[in-house]
């Protein structure tokens, strides 16, 4: 079948938030992520390899007064940032109860997504995640062969 492009890559993404001034105090606590624009109401965070977009809802008439995140409506149902290993998930869940910020447990996710994950939540609970993969073993050479 004829594939016209490929995706490769997020480049970005945009969440929309009750309060952009709470929300960018918290992703900037997240290690890495700085403002580096503002543009009227919204702010662009980075951190080197994600662009996080933050928002006000584009139509104030049509927002839902009091509204908090569901992963049960229709849309996103979380978002998942990647991490090196299970020792810098252990480190984030340290710091996270360092800095107040609630969490899950760390969940190793079985041999069939050889990846453990730990949850957390932003301001608006907007459900999050890191996710590090299982290590790789090693590979001994005996006899000649690699095993």
């Amino acid at each position: 079948m004829f594939q016209p492009f490929q995706i490769q890559s997020i480049h970005h993404f945009t969440l929309t938030v009750s309060d952009v001034r709470r929300s960018c105090e918290f992703y900037t606590r997240l290690p890495g992520f700085q403002a580096v624009l503002e543009f009227g109401p919204r702010v662009l965070l980075a951190n080197g390899n994600i662009i996080l977009a933050l928002t006000p809802p584009l139509d104030s008439n049509q927002a839902i007064s009091g509204d908090l995140f569901n992963e049960n409506r229709l849309g996103l149902d979380h978002l998942s940032f990647g991490v090196a290993s299970r020792d810098e998930l252990e480190q984030a869940a340290r710091w996270f109860e360092q800095n107040g910020i609630p969490h899950g447990e760390i969940r190793d996710l079985g041999s069939d997504f050889s990846m453990y994950v730990l949850a957390f939540r932003d301001p608006d609970n907007i459900q999050l995640e890191l996710t590090a993969p299982y290590p790789v073993p090693e590979r001994v050479l005996i006899n000649g062969h690699i095993r």
